[in-house]
């Protein structure tokens, strides 16, 4: 089921213009938001966390309080980060208790996007699809151990034909 991303940009958006007009300036230089990073988090997810820190905070806060990200990946895959049409950013709670993934739309435009994640036995999987200027998700698992993230963009506002980026990781939380 899409879930209504304008609608959590504008509670995102009134909460900040809202302590922007009650708090003191000095205050609202500590109330950013900040992004946590796994200790385990590669090169490439810190350099992509680094070049768009507001993104990647962004994304975090989307799927509530106590995640760290865990990975971010360029794509399609393979892609310079700096040229990304899309950005896969995946974060999970209390060591491994939850995860929370983001599909970021690098495009200016709208896609058809469809973002999803299953548990390790596929008994459960959450997905959001549908047309996005901005991104899809988030979308949940209660058990991100080697649970499958599958992200999907088109180059158009349909499904019809098929993707130009179909990707799919059991290693977006953690997996050993």
């Amino acid at each position: 089921m899409a879930r209504s991303v304008s609608g959590l940009r504008a509670v995102i958006t009134a909460a900040t213009l809202a302590a922007t007009v009650f708090a003191a300036p000095q205050a609202m230089a500590e109330e950013q938001p900040s992004l946590r990073i796994a200790k385990n988090a590669d090169a490439q997810t810190r350099s992509i966390a680094k070049s768009a820190p507001q993104v990647a905070a962004a994304a975090s806060t989307a799927c509530g309080p106590g995640y760290e990200l865990s990975k971010a990946m360029p794509l399609p895959q393979g892609i310079d980060p700096k040229m990304r049409h899309a950005t896969l950013f995946s974060y999970r709670r209390d060591s491994n208790k939850g995860g929370c993934s983001i599909l970021d739309n690098n495009m200016g435009s709208s896609r058809h996007m469809k973002l999803s994640v299953c548990d390790s036995g596929r008994l459960y999987c959450d997905v959001d699809e549908g047309n996005f200027t901005e991104y899809a998700g988030p979308v949940f698992t209660g058990y991100p151990v080697c649970a499958t993230v599958r992200a999907q963009v088109w180059g158009s506002g349909t499904s019809s034909g098929s993707p130009y980026i179909d990707y799919s990781t059991q290693y977006a939380y953690l997996c050993d």
